[in-house]
């Protein structure tokens, strides 16, 4: 298809969404309420059909697509159906006394046409998972799912054609020229979920359309591993948080910081860590029923030659390293003797590369964390509240995790997101339905007390000093 033409096909779907979004506006909590139960009856039914998707296109094991993909957005699903109610009901706002008589109030309501972009890593819950806020938030939605994860985006494309009209909800598959195209049009709103560089790009697009964004990106994420920790706690969670998804994870450990005193014991425990999770039967990590594969060639690659770069320039392999090309399949590798200008501390590893790095006090820590961009997470190990204090106020990131790791995705209460390099906005819940919805201020004045009235000019002296009584109370 000529690139005319698909922009034209493109431009069509979006315009037959407008009528469509006119008329959401005037939907009800229950409308709301049975599209989201209809998702979850889809998710239930063809949980299998999921499972198979994810394993084609990243060899991921079914208990880890249950664990990481089907659950959280029923999870999702069913908080919204919970909350939806309370989330739509307008909020009053106080009134000062100058405004005493009037009635003020914020009122969500649906931005609009939405687009979602979603990525390859986790592809069923990245992309369903913003739908579903999309859809308590009562929006028309386009979504372009990744091409690097096939078997899903197809997948994802029946279930929206099976269970809403085009005019709601449309599933555009292609590859970076149709995100591209998509990017033209004038959404009332745009999430996207990818690397910072490529955020930067929809960014600059939705900017000619003065359109909003949720930018939900990554980074090194760092892990602070302090001399009062419980290592064995520590290193299980690290190697859990790393090898999920063969690190293929944006809140991934991407580095790890352990104090000098005890970074040979946390070494240790943390290879043992990796045993116990993959390979409890000495059969090799490869054989391992419970550990994934690389999405792609180029990303296998990529990984590869980090590797090595870091090993040419004085890092060592304190364990893994074996990979396999045929199979995609990258073991889970330690790195120590890692310095700062090696090229793996410099870019987002996004694989199961786990540089450790020690350090002598925690300032030193904390100065090599805010020499990089703002992470989306910030995971600390201790039993001592000090270092957690410290961290707290003297980094900035997206979230701070406390003796875990990765485990507050799942939270739906908090907000998830990055700052600055690692994102823009919010999502998940509450937070997630307030990013496709406009907080309307609805203000009425009182038709019988009209302070502000007593406020117009002519500026008498009288009103002048009934300004300056006024400013006393604002």
């Amino acid at each position: 298809m000529a690139t005319f033409d698909l922009y034209l096909d493109l431009k069509g779907i979006f315009e037959n969404q407008k009528e469509k979004a006119f008329e959401l506006r005037s939907g009800d909590q229950q409308d709301r309420i049975e599209k989201l139960r209809a998702l979850q009856s889809w998710i239930r039914t063809n949980s299998q059909e999921i499972r198979d998707a994810t394993f084609q296109d990243l060899g991921k094991p079914g208990p880890e697509t249950d664990l990481t993909e089907i659950s959280m957005v029923l999870g999702e699903i069913s908080h919204a159906i919970r909350h939806l109610d309370k989330w739509m009901k307008p909020k009053t706002a106080p009134n000062p006394i100058h405004f005493t008589g009037t009635n003020a109030y914020v009122q969500p309501e649906p931005k609009g046409r939405s687009l979602i972009i979603s990525p390859w890593n986790y592809p069923f819950n990245l992309t369903v998972g913003p739908w579903v806020s999309a859809i308590a938030a009562g929006c028309t939605t386009i979504i372009k799912p990744s091409e690097f994860s096939p078997a899903t985006s197809a997948l994802i494309a029946s279930m929206a054609s099976s269970l809403f009209s085009p005019a709601e909800a449309s599933v555009v598959l292609g590859d970076v020229q149709v995100a591209k195209r998509l990017l033209e049009l004038p959404f009332d709103h745009i999430f996207f979920t990818g690397s910072p560089g490529v955020g930067k790009e929809v960014m600059k697009a939705a900017a000619n359309n003065l359109s909003s964004v949720t930018l939900e990106l990554g980074g090194k994420s760092p892990v602070v591993v302090d001399a009062n920790s419980d290592l064995d706690k520590a290193a299980l969670k690290i190697a859990w948080g790393k090898s999920i998804n063969c690190g293929q994870t944006c809140i991934a450990p991407d580095y790890v910081l352990v104090n000098k005193s005890i970074e040979s014991a946390f070494l240790e425990k943390l290879a043992a860590a990796f045993e116990q999770l993959l390979n409890p039967r000495n059969k090799g990590i490869r054989a391992s029923n419970s550990y994934g594969r690389i999405i792609n060639m180029a990303h296998w690659n990529r990984l590869k030659q980090l590797m090595d770069n870091a090993v040419t320039e004085g890092a060592k392999i304190t364990y893994g390293g074996e990979g396999q090309e045929t199979e995609k399949y990258f073991a889970p590798t330690i790195l120590s003797c890692v310095d700062q200008n090696m090229q793996v501390m410099n870019e987002e590893l996004f694989g199961p590369l786990l540089p450790v790095i020690g350090y002598d006090d925690l300032d030193e820590a904390i100065n090599v964390i805010n020499g990089k961009p703002k992470p989306l997470a910030l995971y600390v190990f201790s039993r001592n509240r000090y270092p957690v204090q410290q961290l707290a106020q003297k980094t900035s990131s997206g979230a701070l995790v406390v003796n875990d790791c990765a485990a507050h995705f799942g939270h739906p209460n908090l907000p998830f997101g990055g700052v600055n390099n690692s994102g823009i906005g919010k999502a998940h819940g509450y937070h997630g339905f307030i990013a496709f919805s406009n907080e309307k201020a609805v203000f009425q004045q009182s038709s019988r007390i009209d302070l502000i009235k007593t406020l117009y000019p002519p500026y008498t002296l009288k009103k002048q000093k009934l300004i300056r009584l006024f400013s006393r109370f604002s």
